[in-house]
């Protein structure tokens, strides 16, 4: 089951089948084990769906270390398809530290796969926040954006992570669409395009790429 607060929000609008498509193998690329990923600023800015803390309570060492053990476990059981058990053990590492990018990134995967872009979106969010260089916090909440309508926000991250992470074929097919969707052709071409380029039997590329006639 998921957490209580997913009662306090209604259900976001069904996504269309291509961002259904999309986000499955959005999904199905992304790994849990986010070790390349952790704070780049001491002090990082804090959302309102960021978990309960003060912004100006300092988080001890002892927290830190015991929320970054909660945060392997969450991985962890993410990767071996116990959702439920992993969305505990990121509660409680970003109940322990708020800035742990790891949990805040891991939770939002699990919110996503459960439809809860809302909540998605805001852990992306924190997460980008404390790395604001890497794609993958920019490619998730821009799957999320894309779900719930919100085309334009999710065009403009993943601009921003085109940037960042050039060769990476997940990101130019998610624009391509993201681009068919606001009818700007011309970019969604070029962005699957680059796609197919750099993976060749990417197939949500190909078929994009054909329907906007590239």
């Amino acid at each position: 089951m998921v957490p209580d607060r997913y009662s306090e929000v209604s259900r976001p609008r069904p996504p269309s089948c291509a961002t259904i498509m999309l986000l499955a193998i959005v999904l199905g690329g992304c790994s849990f084990d986010l070790g390349s990923i952790g704070p780049e600023k001491e002090k990082p800015q804090q959302l309102s769906e960021a978990p309960p803390a003060q912004a100006d309570t300092a988080v001890s060492a002892s927290n830190v270390r015991e929320a970054q053990g909660h945060a392997a476990r969450g991985q962890a059981l993410a990767r071996s398809g116990k959702s439920e058990e992993a969305l505990e053990e990121f509660n409680r590492a970003v109940t322990l530290d708020p800035y742990n990018a790891q949990a805040l990134y891991g939770r939002a995967l699990i919110y996503q796969a459960a439809n809860q872009h809302e909540f998605a979106i805001a852990d992306f969010a924190a997460a980008n926040g404390l790395n604001p260089q890497k794609p993958e916090p920019l490619l998730g909440r821009a799957v999320s954006y894309l779900a719930v309508g919100k085309v334009k926000e999710a065009a403009a991250d993943l601009d921003e992570a085109s940037e960042f992470e050039p060769n990476n074929a997940q990101i130019w097919t998610t624009r391509g669409l993201a681009y068919e969707r606001m009818g700007d052709r011309t970019k969604a071409a070029a962005s699957y395009g680059r796609a197919v380029t750099l993976r060749p039997r990417d197939d949500a590329a190909r078929s994009g790429l054909a329907r906007v006639g590239g």
